[in-house]
């Protein structure tokens, strides 16, 4: 085994000036919880119709540059609720329109259910999230 002649020795390197601040990372359990905030933000849904997305966006922009796990599930819960909110607004207005008639009142049960569906799946995201596995919706 061949060692180098110069182990130990002080070399003088070109150090460059830092002039931004440097990362400064979170710890595991708070990268956790605010993983799990950004799958929650879903339930804002329930009283605004759409202000989820964009808790989910504001908590992508707050940590997209300190944590790369949180930043990555605020934007996987953005898409996710988007398309959700998507879906559920055509097909509402689809049973809304076969309402009248009469079909559509066969499809409110369907409705009511896919509307649920999306809560159920965040919140167990969530759970898996705070639990500090890195779950993805699809």
């Amino acid at each position: 085994m061949v060692q180098d002649p110069n182990y130990g020795m002080y070399r003088k390197y070109n150090a460059k000036r830092v002039l931004h601040k440097p990362r400064v990372g979170i710890s595991a359990q708070a990268e956790s919880t605010r993983s799990a905030l950004a799958h929650l933000s879903i339930f804002l849904n329930l009283f605004t119709g759409f202000l989820g997305p964009v808790v989910a966006f504001v908590i992508w922009l707050v940590y997209k540059d300190r944590s790369q796990r949180v930043a990555a599930h605020a934007m996987q819960s953005l898409w996710y609720q988007v398309a959700w909110l998507v879906t559920l607004g055509i097909g509402w207005t689809v049973t809304g329109i076969l309402m009248s008639v009469l079909v559509g009142f066969l499809l409110i049960p369907v409705m009511l259910l896919l509307s649920v569906v999306p809560f159920v799946h965040a919140t167990y995201t969530a759970y898996r999230a705070n639990q500090g596995v890195d779950y993805l919706y699809l």
